[in-house]
């Protein structure tokens, strides 16, 4: 099992996500979130997910970004269904599991 944290920023939505797969073939995905469109699209997507199809896909495609398209509130930075998509494929061997940021920098 694979478990990420994603802290968004300043709304404050932090995500736990946890993804499970014994073939690499499917994953079964576990998402506890502060935000309601997470949750609302997690419940309506379901949490089984062939990995080839969300992960390797062109950037902004596959099926959390079209679902995030069509019901989410203009939000384009929000991280968290990457996060999902980095559990699912460190999980799936797809890709090695690595940390990632965004830091912001003051210069002076």
């Amino acid at each position: 099992m694979t478990k990420v944290k994603i802290n968004p920023g300043v709304c404050g939505f932090v995500t736990s996500v946890s993804a499970e797969s014994e073939d690499g073939e499917e994953a079964v995905v576990k998402v506890a979130s502060g935000c309601e469109s997470i949750r609302k699209m997690m419940e309506e997507l379901g949490d089984t997910f062939d990995p080839i199809e969300v992960c390797l896909t062109k950037p902004g495609m596959g099926v959390f970004y079209d679902y995030a398209k069509e019901h989410f509130p203009v939000h384009a930075a929000c991280p968290v269904i990457n996060g999902i998509l980095k559990c699912i494929e460190a999980e799936c061997q797809l890709a090695l599991p690595a940390d990632a940021s965004i830091t912001f920098v003051s210069e002076e």
